[in-house]
């Protein structure tokens, strides 16, 4: 018995490459900016004034690893509230959509993913994960462990941008697609970046797909304050983090010891507002950008947006891009929304 177990393991442990695809995507038609110029918007960023960075300059492998170890932290509430919503959801989310391939943007460990296909399996549904990330390392690793707990699992991931990823999704095998934007990452776009991204969802979707997007509700500003300022300071080592990634990937030299973490919320914007800020009067150089930057003591760089919503204002917004609202949960606080549309067909 125990050599036939011995065995069934290899087995499925073989089968997993069977059953995985990885993509690492570069443009179909036109290269993009950052191909044809690698680092454009980091030299468009820190010559503007304020200086800023894109916020995926924050997940090289080291930066998803900690943005892992984030989403464990006491004070950041947002993962274990979303957590607690799924559990109680997925099962109804299975049953609005049928059978469907699930495309994930900003994947991650995929955790939380693994409640949905808990439900799609339950439901006896075929098994269709295309998991997106700009970090490939964690996309690997978490497509492998995830093929191997679920034996009937079919992963296509890709690495690369939301936009791009958005641009080359492949026809579906299943009935119906899902694109899932969880996590609350919707709020680190601007209010225009957001328009432009629904946009790109609504292009990638055929009538009658799918959209659940997950969404951080306004609250106090001492409880977001805390969620981006941990006593443990990890959120701080993420957002340094940054810098040390544009040190290996540009031939930098930022020093991490003279820049510190800083953020607040501005309650107008309603956004938590992340930023590298500089101890002293400094000069970075990147060598492959040929590029220097001079900070003057207390001068920041913005590094993240974090936008907290109103559900009535973003139900408005998803309906004029023809994403009509099936369901909407919350939890008991009103911390978090989690919002399942459909993508209207034309009159």
């Amino acid at each position: 018995m125990s050599i036939q177990f011995a065995g069934r393991d290899v087995f499925d442990r073989l089968n997993v490459t069977d059953r995985l695809k990885i993509d690492h995507l570069v443009s179909q038609t036109q290269p993009s900016e950052d191909e044809l110029h690698p680092g454009s918007d980091v030299v468009c960023g820190l010559s503007q004034t304020p200086k800023s960075l894109p916020p995926r300059y924050f997940y090289d492998d080291r930066g998803s690893q900690l943005f892992e170890q984030i989403c464990d932290l006491p004070e950041y509430y947002l993962t274990r509230t979303e957590t607690a919503i799924l559990q109680d959801c997925a099962d109804q989310i299975a049953r609005l959509t049928g059978a469907c391939e699930i495309v994930e943007l900003g994947s991650g460990n995929s955790t939380k993913t693994r409640i949905l296909l808990d439900a799609y399996q339950q439901a006896d549904y075929p098994l269709c994960y295309r998991p997106i990330d700009i970090s490939a390392g964690i996309l690997e690793s978490s497509a492998q462990e995830l093929l191997i707990d679920y034996p009937t699992l079919q992963v296509q991931g890709l690495v690369g941008t939301y936009e791009l990823a958005l641009q080359k999704l492949s026809a579906t095998h299943l009935p119906k697609r899902m694109i899932c934007f969880i996590g609350s990452t919707l709020g680190n776009l601007s209010p225009q970046a957001c328009e432009e991204f629904l946009q790109q969802v609504t292009d990638a979707l055929q009538p009658g797909e799918y959209f659940l997007l997950g969404i951080d509700l306004q609250k106090s500003k001492t409880q977001l304050e805390a969620a981006y300022n941990d006593r443990q300071g990890i959120t701080a080592d993420f957002n340094l983090n940054m810098l040390r990634h544009l040190n290996r990937r540009f031939d930098g030299n930022f020093d991490l010891t003279q820049f510190e973490h800083f953020a607040y919320y501005n309650d107008i914007q309603h956004q938590i507002e992340m930023h590298l800020r500089s101890l002293k009067s400094q000069t970075v150089h990147l060598k492959t950008l040929d590029l220097t930057v001079e900070f003057a003591q207390g001068e920041t760089i913005l590094s993240e947006i974090s936008r907290k919503f109103d559900l009535t204002a973003i139900q408005h917004q998803l309906q004029t891009k023809t994403l009509d609202l099936l369901e909407v949960w919350t939890d008991p606080n009103q911390w978090f929304g989690l919002l399942l549309c459909q993508l209207r067909s034309p009159d």
